[in-house]
C-alpha cells in the first residue's frame, strides 16, 4: 500500500501504450493514482485506454522516432500535469529473417523506432529531470540485449544499443551528480504479448520463442522500479540465467540460441513475407478470452 502510495500523483509519459507491457503498465499503474501520458501510434486504441483508464490519463498521438513528435509529446505532458516524474520509453517494433532477405529499408525502420525512438525519449525526459532535480528513465530492453540470435540480426543489434545507451547514461548520471536521477534498463524473456504478431517476417514461417513468459511478470519488474530504481534488472528465471551465461558461456549460449531459433521456426506453418507495423500501426489489442486484461 505504502508503495501505491508513492505512485499517487506521479506523472508517468508510456510509449508504446496501445498493446502489450506498455497497455498494462498503464492500466496497473491507473489503479495506484498516477497521472499518465499514454503515447502510440494508434489514435483509436490510446484513445480507448485512456477513456478506460479516467481523467488522469491523456493520449498522445505520436511516432517516437520522429523528434517533432517526441518534443509534442514532452509538452503535451507539461500542459497537462505540469511535470514528469517517469518516462517509459517502452515502444518497439522487430523484423525477423534472414539478414539478406530483410528489405534494407524495414532494417532501417526497425532502428529508428528502437534505438533512435529511445534516443529521443530519453533526451527530453533527461533534460527536463535536471531541471527539476529528479527523474527515473525506464528503457525497455530484451533479452536480446545479451543474446545474438540469428533470423533476429538487426532486432538484436538494436537491443544491444538500448542496453549501451543506457549503461552510458547511468555513469554520466552518477559523473555528474545527479544522485537522484535514475537510468533503468529491464530485460525480459520472450514474452506473451502481440509483438510476434506485429513483427515483419521474411522468415518463411510463423515465428515465436516458445514458451514465452507471463507478461505480468515484466510488468511488475517495470513498476517496482518508479519505488526503487535499479540500472539493470533481468525479468524471471530465464532471463536470469541467460545473463549468468552471458559471463560464464557465451559461445555456448550463442549455439544453444541458435538452435532454439531453428527448433521454434521448423516448427511452424509458413508464412507469406510481411513489414508487419513497422510503417502503420497496429489497428487492434490482444486480449484473452476471459475478458482480462492481457499485455
Amino acid at each position: 500500500m505504502a508503495q501505491e502510495q508513492s505512485r499517487r500523483g506521479k506523472t508517468i509519459v508510456i510509449t508504446g501504450a496501445s498493446s502489450g507491457l506498455g497497455k498494462e503498465v498503464a492500466r496497473q499503474l491507473a489503479k495506484d493514482g498516477a497521472n499518465l501520458v499514454l503515447a502510440a501510434r494508434s489514435t483509436g486504441l490510446i484513445e480507448a485506454l485512456a477513456s478506460e483508464l479516467g481523467p488522469n490519463a491523456i493520449a498522445v498521438t505520436m511516432d517516437v522516432s520522429r523528434e517533432a513528435d517526441v518534443a509534442w509529446l514532452f509538452e503535451e505532458a507539461l500542459t497537462s500535469f505540469g511535470k514528469i516524474d517517469v518516462w517509459i520509453n517502452n515502444a518497439g517494433v522487430g523484423v525477423i529473417g534472414p539478414f539478406t532477405d530483410i528489405p534494407l529499408e524495414d532494417l532501417a525502420r526497425m532502428v529508428e523506432v528502437n534505438v533512435k525512438g529511445t534516443v529521443n525519449g530519453s533526451h527530453f525526459a533527461l533534460r527536463h529531470f535536471k531541471e527539476i532535480g529528479s527523474g527515473t528513465l525506464i528503457n525497455i530492453g530484451s533479452v536480446a540485449s545479451d543474446v545474438a540470435f540469428p533470423y533476429f540480426t538487426g532486432y538484436s543489434a538494436s537491443k544491444h544499443a538500448v542496453l549501451g545507451f543506457s549503461s552510458a547514461l547511468n555513469e554520466e548520471m552518477k559523473l555528474e551528480g545527479h544522485q537522484d536521477i535514475h537510468v533503468c534498463s529491464v530485460l525480459p524473456w520472450a514474452t506473451d504479448t502481440p509483438w510476434f504478431e506485429h513483427a515483419g517476417n521474411y522468415s518463411g514461417n510463423v515465428v515465436d520463442m516458445k514458451p514465452m513468459d507471463d507478461p505480468m511478470q515484466a510488468v511488475k519488474v517495470i513498476i517496482d522500479l518508479i519505488d526503487e530504481p535499479k540500472e539493470v534488472v533481468e525479468v524471471g528465471r530465464k532471463m536470469k540465467t541467460v545473463r549468468l551465461l552471458t559471463r560464464i558461456a557465451p559461445k555456448m549460449l550463442e549455439k544453444r540460441s541458435a538452435r532454439f531459433v531453428k527448433m521454434n521456426l521448423e516448427k511452424t506453418p509458413p508464412e507469406a513475407p510481411h513489414s508487419g507495423t513497422l510503417y502503420e500501426p497496429g489497428q487492434s489489442a490482444k486480449e484473452p478470452e476471459d475478458g482480462n486484461p492481457k499485455a
